[in-house]
């Protein structure tokens, strides 16, 4: 798949096959150390988001959207290691941006790792910035990463793009 990737809205068939794609993915941090990460999202949990963006058939990688505090949130974004470093991701986040535009947000959030590579460095290269400015949803959200136990595996940061 080219940096042109096909991204489109999940349907149901889509949503079955996120927590496998999403199980592959996270099995990029085992070498970091990271191997407790929380179990991924079933398909269900899934179809309760406000959007889902899948791209590939079957779905290579997929982007889980939210509205936090008049923002859409990049809730999560997977992509199975076996399309990466293909332009999948891009596609997602380009997707995601349009999606806000769309809505008629003026910026997307995320909260990720500050310093694995294909975390903030890699959403820092997309547009993304890091913020220390946290609305009340997203304090909500960190205070939830707190309690699942991610900052054990590093720093958290919450980063934003404009929309615009």
């Amino acid at each position: 798949m080219s940096t042109s990737a096909q991204v489109r809205d999940a349907d149901d068939a889509d949503l079955a096959e996120l927590p496998g794609v999403e199980a592959a993915a996270d099995g990029l941090f085992v070498p970091l150390g990271i191997t407790d990460l929380p179990p991924p999202a079933t398909a269900a949990e899934r179809a309760r988001a406000w959007r889902v963006l899948v791209a590939g058939r079957p779905v290579a990688g997929f982007a889980v959207l939210e509205l936090v505090d008049g923002a859409v949130h990049l809730e999560q974004l997977s992509v199975h290691p076996a399309h990466g470093r293909r332009g999948i991701g891009a596609a997602l986040l380009a997707a995601t941006v349009e999606a806000a535009r769309q809505h008629g947000a003026d910026r997307v959030t995320l909260l990720t790792y500050a310093d694995v590579p294909w975390n903030a460095p890699y959403y820092a290269r997309h547009g993304w910035e890091v913020t220390p400015e946290l609305t009340p949803g997203l304090r909500a959200l960190r205070s939830r990463e707190v309690e699942l136990g991610l900052d054990r595996h590093g720093p958290r940061v919450a980063m934003v793009r404009l929309v615009g």
